[in-house]
């Protein structure tokens, strides 16, 4: 029976999906056959191609955001709150590795090939493209047959994984920091497609930012059509010497964002026509100026409708203040509306004003009302992140967070005490000083606040007074009962140091299923080793493993 599932995260910590995985028809939620009493396996949810155009084209119609391409569409679809949503959502899987395996005496798969066809044999869904190949030659063979025919495939690919069949000499291998030393990823080249450029147009960003982007004959690359490209700044298009209505050539950069390669100067007609940086923003017909620190042009009216937008859906957006439902197409009809002039204004919002806007009926009003309330609770950190500072992310907005407690001590301090904080530098400190003199980002603040929304922190218990400062975790394996990301936040909780190298200065290893070389190396050098029961008993009651 499936018993959990989660996502690969950053290939240590991943999220728990169970929920969502038993939506997908092809991953079984009952092994067939005699299956042993535990397995551990791995695969990969996508989404075909067929399924990912209706899904933008529904998408599209209820005036949402657009998936750029179905890795994404798949990947957001698995992180849904809601089972139901990722249910819509016409997933599949295909599984690769068989990872760990109680056996109850039954001979594992010697090779991977055995592992494969025993997940088969199972009920687990495998790509039937897969080949055992028994040289090289076959292997190159197989390579160069997938990059000319990949696009016949249902769904999108972006190359070959090559693997070594013997699991014994998998293991014997080991990996490196980054991959295991017995599998190959061949990606294929970019595919490169001639088009035109029709325009070039500009976008204002957040921070006011001009970016050019050119309005392309639409041709299809790497699998779907594309139509626009970014041309990232000024000095992009000089050194390119892009012009209106020149042929170019383009291709998809890491198979996802197109963007213009070069110009086909031979096949140009002498009808192309010089593209010219605009003198005033677009949008709001201020000034404009190049920025002293790179190649970027701003925008130098904060008040700019098209920054207040991006602002806005900063704000919204998952990282910051995650509001779930407002995105693009309600935040348009606010502004037109004039229902909202900054983000603040969203906590002023009544449900007789939501129900007026187009599409929008009272189950989608009360929603979007309780994700609104909801954000009341995100922390301090976040808040500040989502304020939008230049230069300020979500890490650095945790760090000025702690070190400061509260916003109106950030927005005090001096640019010494800034530069005291590890890792602000100069044009962080400059950027937090210049936020904090502009009377309209102290007006959204003071309207903040009085919204309800976290502008303090909890001062952090020093780390030297908590039970577990000084001591050192490295965990290794599957944990059971708790994903790898919690136990961390627990270690660092009670004062400890998640590690991830095992060394003499290791204090404890906590080992789960499936141990890596980790164990073994803590083997070798004597560092203590906890079992997840171990170190469960030693999150609830530390004093007792002192010393």
């Amino acid at each position: 029976v499936l018993v959990q599932g989660a996502t690969r995260g950053d290939g240590v910590t991943g999220e728990e999906i169970t929920a969502n995985i038993k939506t997908i028809r092809s991953i079984p939620l009952r092994l067939q056959g005699n299956p042993p009493g535990q397995v551990i396996v791995r695969g990969e949810v996508y989404m075909q191609r067929a399924d990912f155009e209706e899904l933008n084209r529904v998408r599209a119609e209820q005036g949402e955001a657009l998936f750029a391409n179905p890795r994404n569409a798949a990947a957001g679809s698995l992180r849904q709150l809601d089972p139901k949503v990722t249910a819509t959502r016409r997933l599949d899987a295909f599984f690769y590795d068989l990872l760990w395996w109680d056996g109850a005496g039954a001979a594992a798969p010697a090779t991977q090939w055995e592992a494969i066809n025993q997940l088969k044999a199972w009920g687990f869904k495998v790509n039937p493209e897969s080949a055992l190949c028994a040289s090289i030659e076959e292997i190159i063979s197989f390579c160069r047959r997938w990059q000319e025919e990949r696009y016949n495939l249902p769904y999108e690919i972006d190359g070959v994984v090559v693997k070594l069949n013997s699991l014994t000499a998998q293991a014997a291998l080991g990996t490196t920091a980054k991959a295991p030393r017995s599998k190959v990823a061949f990606k294929f080249p970019a595919e490169e497609v001639e088009t035109k450029v029709e325009d070039i147009v500009i976008s204002v960003g957040r921070t006011g930012v001009l970016t050019p982007l050119a309005l392309l004959t639409p041709v299809r690359v790497a699998g779907s059509l594309v139509s626009r490209a970014s041309l990232h700044n000024e000095d992009y298009i000089r050194a390119k010497e892009i012009r209106i209505g020149d042929p170019v050539v383009i291709r998809k950069a890491g198979e996802i964002i197109p963007e213009v390669v070069r110009v086909v100067k031979e096949k140009r007609t002498g009808e192309e026509v010089e593209f010219h940086f605009p003198s005033a923003c677009p949008v709001c017909g201020s000034t404009v100026a190049r920025d002293p620190e790179g190649a970027v042009i701003r925008c130098l009216n904060t008040a700019c409708p098209a920054q207040l937008r991006e602002f806005i859906l900063h704000f919204a957006s998952r990282s910051a203040m995650n509001i779930e439902g407002l995105g693009p197409s309600t935040i348009d009809m606010l502004l037109a509306k004039e229902l909202i002039k900054d983000p603040a204004d969203l906590y002023s919002l009544e449900f007789d004003d939501l129900v007026t806007l187009e599409r929008f009926g009272e189950k989608s009003a009360r929603n979007l009302l309780a994700a609104i309330a909801r954000s009341k609770e995100v922390p301090f950190d976040r808040v500040l992140f989502a304020l939008g500072i230049r230069h300020v992310g979500a890490e650095m907005a945790r760090r000025l967070a702690h070190a400061f407690l509260s916003i109106d001590r950030l927005l005090a301090a001096t640019p010494e005490e800034l530069l005291a904080v590890p890792d602000v530098g100069p044009a962080i400190a400059a950027s937090i000083k210049a936020y904090a003199a502009e009377a309209q980002n102290r007006r959204l603040i003071e309207k903040l606040k009085a919204a309800g929304l976290q502008m303090t922190a909890a001062p952090e218990t020093p780390a030297e007074e908590l039970p577990l400062s000084g001591k050192t975790f490295v965990l290794t394996g599957t944990l059971a009962t708790m994903t790898r990301r919690a136990a961390e936040e627990a270690i660092r909780r009670l004062g400890g140091k998640p590690g991830s190298t095992v060394s003499r200065r290791t204090d404890y290893v906590v080992v789960g299923a499936d141990p890596g070389s980790k164990y073994q190396k803590a083997l070798e050098l004597g560092v203590t080793i906890l079992t997840e029961e171990e170190f469960a008993r030693l999150l609830e009651d530390p004093a007792k493993h002192e010393g």
